[in-house]
């Protein structure tokens, strides 16, 4: 179950001496637990990100292997209507940019319940999901979507070129950080690509993360962090050159990178790549003094929160949660936000039902049981999708009840 522990930053091989933020000790974000287990040992690990000295990758230890992490997993991304709204924009960016039609062929790298490769087969276009979860993967195939479930890497790239499936357009969303061994899953894309072929990449821009104090984002199933900068770096040393950038709202603020062979010279590196690595080394993130800042801003934000949740139970109110990601139990697990807080959290998502949050035992009910108690306040641990939440469950203010933003700070909304 172990990982090996790292002895260097994950890209160039520094040492790792500079700590980003510490967030103490926490559990695997997406282990659920049954009621069976509550009595029962977990395991915690510590939850504290360093930044290299050298490439300026914010990154954590790899404490358990990817095997233990995503082989079965509670993640299913099509339980998001907006998520969804977003991919399907994708789709038809992407085909009229690139010509994607019948003849090509789209690759995604954890392709997760087949949320967006469904759009591109919609328009008749050749697919391949490669997803490690099985259990995940089972319902992209029942959606028409044919998926691969193995992890990632020159191994599986290889193993695809050989059989003549080389991608016209490879694409993964939230997953870039999500590989502990960054070198050879990128060095696989670099396999896997046609030579006039099209990578597309969406994370968390790192800049985001620490301007609106997105820590909750941290948490053990992320191994990397990315500024701009510091991905092209990455994607140069295995011969890929970025030639767009778009920055997007999604999960809070992401970048949506994109990539072809350093050799292909059909597509141009455009100005959104210069600006935005130039705005980045303006901001200092080429520079540790840059990241020293952030766990300060953490700590005040926890502070916070806490007063908050202290007062509201002082009065008398009731909070519950929206919500079960993973960000909202790196929140919980540090602000220590137990039932003795939160009454309960709901998610949409059934194979998170009736069972318990790791760490903080908070149940996960259905969302029907918002209607039942009518709490005071519903604190929405999805933060970024607030606006969806907010909408979905306005009937709260029937009874007077408000919704409760943690990130970037404490907001109440009426």
């Amino acid at each position: 179950m172990n990982a090996t522990k790292q002895s260097g930053c994950r890209f160039c091989g520094t040492k790792l001496k500079h700590t980003f933020v510490d967030l103490g000790m926490s559990p695997l974000c997406e282990s659920f637990l049954s009621g069976d287990h509550l009595n029962q040992m977990e395991e915690f690990y510590p939850l504290r990100a360093y930044v290299c000295g050298t490439c300026f990758l914010v990154q954590l230890e790899a404490y358990v292997t990817p095997e233990h992490i995503f082989s079965d997993y509670a993640y299913f991304s099509s339980y998001s209507d907006s998520w969804l709204a977003h991919a399907k924009k994708y789709t038809d960016q992407m085909a009229e940019r690139f010509r994607i039609r019948e003849k090509s062929f789209v690759v995604e790298l954890a392709s997760n319940d087949g949320y967006l490769l469904q759009y591109f087969v919609e328009k008749g276009v050749s697919v391949l999901g490669i997803e490690p979860a099985a259990n995940v993967a089972a319902v992209a195939v029942k959606k028409g979507v044919p998926s691969l479930v193995k992890f990632f890497g020159r191994e599986t790239a290889r193993e695809l070129a050989a059989e003549g499936q080389q991608a016209d357009l490879l694409l993964g969303n939230n997953v870039l950080a999500q590989v502990p061994d960054l070198n050879d899953f990128v060095a696989g894309m670099k396999i896997l690509l046609k030579p006039s072929g099209v990578i597309t990449m969406e994370f968390p821009h790192l800049q985001r993360l620490m301007e609106e104090n997105q820590f909750d984002t941290i948490y053990h199933e992320h191994f990397s962090y990315f500024s701009f900068v510091t991905a092209e770096k990455v994607f140069a040393a295995h011969g890929l050159t970025l030639f767009d950038v778009e920055e997007l709202p999604s999960h809070g603020g992401s970048l949506r990178i994109y990539g072809r062979h350093a050799e292909d010279a059909s597509k141009p590196v455009g100005e959104r790549v210069g600006q935005l690595r130039d705005r980045e080394e303006s901001a200092g993130f080429t520079t540790l003094e840059c990241y020293a800042r952030f766990g300060e801003n953490v700590k005040e934000t926890k502070r916070k929160l806490l007063a908050f949740m202290i007062n509201a139970k002082q009065e008398g109110k009731h909070i519950a949660g929206y919500g079960a990601p993973g960000k909202g139990n790196t929140l919980l697990n540090y602000c220590a936000i137990r039932t003795d807080f939160l009454d309960y959290t709901v998610d949409r998502n059934p194979h998170k039902q009736g069972k318990f949050l790791p760490g903080t035992h908070i149940p996960v009910l259905p969302p029907q049981r918002i209607r039942e108690t009518r709490p005071d306040y519903l604190l929405i641990l999805p933060w970024n999708l607030k606006d969806e939440i907010i909408q979905q469950n306005a009937y709260i203010r029937d009874w007077g009840g408000r919704f409760v933003v943690p990130i970037p700070e404490v907001r109440v909304y009426a």
